[in-house]
């Protein structure tokens, strides 16, 4: 009979174990939940107010004590979705881990934005099919002083709110921008042709007041094995702003004779690279690419963000 008993007996003793343990957890959670309220109106630390989060989290879910490492971890995972939820780098709204930086709208304009076809003398939008002797019929008859652009995309939508934040203090947009100059630069057929990327300059004065040259960080972004930075094109004149321009005509005399390369650099049978966020007209790329040949370059590529004005043909 007390053989009989004491199995039952051990049995009922495990199930109130427990049911003990399970009410000590939830108790414990609820006061940790209940203190965690109360020092939020405190304007605790982040790292104080994850340790306090951290806590609930480790006592509510029960996770085995007996492997701390992967407990902390789990908790941590939790407190960072839940603290520091993941939001679309671009527009700001909530997405998950694995959306990789951007929410499905923005990911569906970008596409958009990069999947055309394009000239690859003027980088605008164009057919193939309309495509003469490798220029298309907007750019028949024009002048370039640069030999070839590539281009991420055309100026609009998610794009062009991304390379407007970019120009405007949130350089942290550098790896996301780098990527799209990157995919680019390897489509662009001339990236085995590089020897130095020389990003379009700013006036000393407009760059002490936006504090950077946004063609200059994204120029470090750029993939190449063998090509090297070149800062030796500089803006000897302050030009005004080119979208107050009104005509190309007036946007190419606003930059005409505005660069120049510093005294004694040699860029004698080089291939360049111009960097630059948007190409409208063309007229600062023209006048950079005009600058660098009178001082030896052999061949002037560009390479832009985006392309703004389009009239598809």
């Amino acid at each position: 009979m007390v053989r009989l008993i004491s199995p039952i007996a051990n049995k009922f003793n495990h199930i109130l174990s427990s049911f003990s343990l399970l009410s000590l957890r939830l108790i414990l959670g609820s006061l940790a939940i209940v203190t965690l309220r109360k020092t939020q109106s405190l304007y605790l630390s982040p790292l104080l107010t994850t340790v306090l989060i951290g806590v609930t989290v480790y006592i509510i879910a029960g996770v085995n004590t007996t492997k701390p490492k992967r407990a902390f971890n789990f908790a941590l995972q939790g407190l960072n979705q839940l603290l520091w939820p993941a939001v679309c780098i671009n527009c700001g709204e909530n997405i998950c881990e694995t959306d990789n930086n951007l929410c499905k709208n923005c990911w569906a304009q970008l596409l958009a934005c990069m999947g055309a076809d394009y000239c690859r003398r003027c980088g605008r939008d164009a057919s193939k099919f309309a495509l003469l002797e490798g220029a298309c019929p907007d750019c028949q008859g024009k002048e370039f002083h640069f030999d070839r652009i590539a281009r991420s995309g055309v100026y609009s939508q998610a794009l062009q709110k991304m390379i407007l934040a970019f120009k405007n203090g949130r350089t942290e947009l550098d790896s996301a921008v780098g990527f799209l100059a990157n995919s680019a630069l390897q489509g662009s057929g001339f990236d085995n042709d590089i020897e130095l990327f020389v990003p379009v300059p700013l006036h000393w004065s407009r760059r002490l007041r936006r504090g950077y040259n946004q063609s200059q960080v994204l120029v470090r972004k750029l993939n190449h094995s063998t090509a090297k930075i070149s800062t030796e094109l500089v803006r000897i004149r302050r030009t005004k702003l080119q979208p107050a321009m009104a005509s190309p005509t007036a946007r190419a005399k606003n930059v005409a004779g505005a660069f120049a390369v510093r005294y004694g650099h040699n860029f004698t049978e080089r291939k360049i690279c111009l960097v630059d966020d948007i190409k409208t007209t063309g007229a600062t790329l023209n006048e950079c690419a005009k600058t660098l040949k009178q001082a030896g370059a052999s061949k002037v590529f560009a390479l832009v963000l985006a392309v703004a004005g389009q009239k598809p043909v």
